[in-house]
C-alpha cells in the first residue's frame, strides 16, 4: 500500500512543475502556516503551483485519489480553510502575475497575488481595484467572498470591478466566467466563495485612486458613545468619496504613537477620501468637531501605504478568533452594548469593527451577485487576537458574548470572509434566497461537492 501511494504521488509529481511537499520534507511545515496561528493543520500533500497546467494535474489528481482538497491563496481565512488535514492542499502562492491594461483601463491578476502586489502594479498609473484593508489579504479569497474594504461606499464592492475569472472546474476543465460565458458561474463567484473551483486569475475594472486623504483618528473610550453615534449619522449621509470605519481598539505600544497613549483602550475611526485633496481639509471638518480627538493621523497619504498601514500590527501567526454580523442600523440601544464590551477588550490585539457598506454597493441589486445583502449598511466584525494561545479561552469567550449580544440587533447573516466554521444554517443565513440558486449551479460544476473545504454551499440539483 505505501508503495502504491509512493507510485501515485511520484505519478503526480511528474505532472507538475512545482513544488510538492509532504509531512517531514524540509518547508513543509512553513508551507502549512497561514494567517491564523489558532490554525494547526497537517495536509498529506502541498503542491505549490507555479501555472495552470499544475493547479488542473492537482485537482485531477485530488477527484481520482478521493482526496480532501482546499485552495490556498493568500491564507488569511479565519477558520483556516486554506489547510485541510490529510487532504491535498493547492498552494497558488507563487501565482503571482499581474499584467496592467491602462489602455483599457483593466488589470489581470493571478490567484496567488495579495493586495499589496496588486497595488504595486498599478499604484504607479494611478488606479486601483476596491480591496480590503490589509495588504497581505489574499486577491482570490477577499474577491470571491464579495470584498469590503475602504473604497465600498464609492466604487461598490470588489465584485463589483471583477469583468470576469479563469477557473479550473471540478472535472479538471478551465473554463473562463464572465457576463458572456458561463455567466451563471460568473454570477455564483462574485460572493459564492471557494465552492465552485480553483480561480487562477481574475479580470477586474480599475479605478482611478492615487493619493487619498486618509489614516486614523482616535478617541478616549469616555467619548465613545458621541463619537460613535456621530460617526454612524455622518457616514449614513455622506458623499460616496467618503468611508471610514469604526473600532475599539488598545493603543499599540510601538513609536509611531506617543508612549503616554500606549495601551489606552480607544475608539477610532479610520478614514479614506478620494475626493478633491484641495477640499480635504473642509471636508474633515465637521468629522474633527465629533469630540475632541486624542490622535489624528489623516492627511494626505498614497494609496497603497494606507493599505498597509496596520499590516505590522497584525502580522502572521497571530491567534485570530472572529464573530460577524450584517447590520443595517445601529440603534442607540446597540451603542450601549458595544461600549459595554468594548470596555472588556480581553488582549491587546482584540478589537470590533464596523465597516459601512453603503454607497455605491447599494446600486446592485441583491439578486444581481451571489452577495445578498446589499441592503446591509454595516459588515460588523468581533474579533479575539493574541499572540500567546493561553490567552484564547478567554478572548473567544468574549467574541461570542460579545456577538450574541449584538446579534439581535443584526440583519441575520454575515460576510463569508469574516465567518468561522460556524455550520451550514450560518451559510444559508449568509445568501439568503440566493442560497438555493448557488446550490444549483454547485450541482451543475461541482455535482459530488470535491470542494467542499470553505463556507460550503452543498449541491442541490
Amino acid at each position: 500500500m505505501v508503495m502504491i501511494e509512493l507510485m501515485q504521488i511520484d505519478i503526480l509529481k511528474s505532472s507538475v512543475r512545482g513544488q510538492i511537499l509532504t509531512p517531514g520534507d524540509a518547508g513543509y511545515d512553513e508551507a502549512r502556516q497561514i494567517y491564523n496561528g489558532m490554525i494547526d493543520r497537517r495536509p498529506a500533500l502541498i503542491v505549490r503551483c507555479v501555472d495552470v497546467a499544475d493547479v488542473i494535474a492537482s485537482v485531477n489528481y485530488a477527484r481520482e485519489q478521493n482526496l480532501p482538497l482546499a485552495i490556498r491563496g493568500g491564507g488569511h481565512n479565519g477558520p483556516g480553510l486554506a489547510l485541510v488535514d490529510d487532504g491535498l492542499v493547492i498552494d497558488l502562492s507563487l501565482m503571482k502575475g499581474i499584467r496592467v491594461d491602462s489602455a483599457a483601463g483593466t488589470v489581470r491578476v493571478e490567484g496567488g497575488c495579495v493586495w499589496g502586489d496588486v497595488d504595486h502594479a498599478t499604484h504607479p498609473f494611478g488606479m486601483a481595484v476596491p480591496s480590503g484593508f490589509i495588504s497581505t489579504t489574499g486577491v482570490g479569497g477577499l474577491t470571491l467572498g464579495g470584498g469590503v474594504g475602504y473604497l465600498t461606499r464609492g466604487y461598490g464592492l470588489t465584485i463589483d470591478s471583477l469583468l470576469g475569472v479563469d477557473i479550473v472546474l471540478a472535472d479538471g476543465r478551465l473554463v473562463t466566467a464572465n457576463a458572456n460565458e458561463n455567466a451563471d458561474l460568473f454570477w455564483a463567484v462574485r460572493g459564492g466563495g471557494g465552492n465552485f473551483g480553483v480561480v487562477t486569475s481574475f479580470l477586474f475594472k480599475l479605478r482611478p485612486v492615487s493619493m487619498v486623504y486618509g489614516g486614523p483618528i482616535f478617541w478616549p473610550l469616555d467619548q465613545a458613545d458621541t463619537v460613535m453615534k456621530k460617526w454612524r449619522d455622518f457616514i449614513m449621509t455622506a458623499p460616496e468619496n467618503i468611508s471610514g470605519w469604526f473600532g475599539f481598539h488598545y493603543v499599540p505600544p510601538v513609536d509611531m504613537f506617543p508612549q503616554e497613549h500606549h495601551l489606552k483602550k480607544v475608539c477610532m475611526v479610520t478614514w479614506c477620501y478620494t475626493g478633491d485633496m484641495s477640499r480635504a481639509e473642509e471636508v474633515f471638518k465637521p468629522i474633527r468637531e465629533f469630540a475632541p480627538p486624542l490622535m489624528d493621523y489623516a492627511g494626505p497619504i498614497p494609496w497603497p501605504v494606507l493599505q498597509n498601514l496596520f499590516d505590522f500590527i497584525y502580522p502572521k501567526g497571530l491567534q485570530w478568533y472572529w464573530r460577524a454580523d450584517f447590520v443595517k442600523d445601529i440603534s442607540d440601544d446597540a451603542v450601549k452594548l458595544h461600549l459595554k464590551y468594548a470596555e472588556q477588550l480581553p488582549t491587546g490585539h482584540s478589537t470590533m469593527h464596523l465597516y459601512p457598506i453603503n454607497g455605491r454597493a447599494h446600486q446592485v441589486g441583491r439578486n444581481d451577485t451571489a452577495w445578498s445583502y446589499r441592503d446591509a449598511n454595516f459588515a460588523q466584525v468581533i474579533v479575539g487576537v493574541d499572540p500567546d494561545p493561553a490567552n484564547n479561552s478567554r478572548m473567544i469567550q468574549w467574541a461570542q458574548d460579545y456577538w450574541d449580544a449584538l446579534h439581535p440587533y443584526s440583519a441575520g447573516g454575515a460576510y463569508v470572509n469574516m465567518m468561522m466554521d460556524e455550520g451550514e444554517d450560518r451559510v444559508k443565513a449568509a445568501y439568503r434566497e440566493n442560497y438555493d440558486r448557488l446550490a444549483k449551479i454547485k450541482a451543475k460544476y461541482d455535482p459530488h461537492n470535491l470542494f467542499h473545504v470553505n463556507q460550503n454551499i452543498k449541491p442541490q440539483p
